[in-house]
């Protein structure tokens, strides 16, 4: 298995999975700039420092939720669906692991008591914000 994948259909990015084995040195970003949850890693040597910084006030219009998990702890199996509803894949994420969750659809299975941590853009829209279904078979 490889550290990071990318999983695509249609030319779409599904999902970005960050593998808990994934280190280098240094700073990259795993998502097109024009993603609006951006998905990165940093290694930092002690003594390094980032200098002290405000973000300034920039208006963005989100399209699509898109989310971030981090599986604190356990195991979880994520079906992925296209953006029809159909079955596209399936993988397991272990403690450590994190995925960002891009486009098209997904469901979740637990393995085992599982602790998940979620990054998504707000404000909150409820149940407006997604539609439920059934995989077709």
């Amino acid at each position: 298995m490889p550290p990071i994948e990318q999983l695509t259909s249609n030319n779409q990015i599904i999902a970005i999975i960050v593998y808990h084995k994934f280190a280098k040195d240094g700073i990259e970003f795993f998502t097109p700039g024009d993603f609006s949850q951006q998905l990165g890693y940093m290694k930092h040597k002690k003594g390094e420092t980032i200098q002290e910084h405000i973000h300034v006030l920039h208006v963005r219009e989100v399209q699509y939720t898109q989310e971030t998990l981090f599986v604190k702890k356990g195991r979880v199996k994520i079906n992925f669906y296209h953006q029809d509803k159909s079955f596209f894949t399936s993988r397991e994420l272990k403690t450590g692991d994190v995925i960002l969750l891009a486009s098209g659809g997904h469901g979740f299975e637990f393995l085992e008591e599982t602790e998940l941590i979620e990054v998504k853009q707000g404000p909150y829209c409820g149940d407006q914000d997604k539609v439920r279904f059934v995989e077709k078979k």
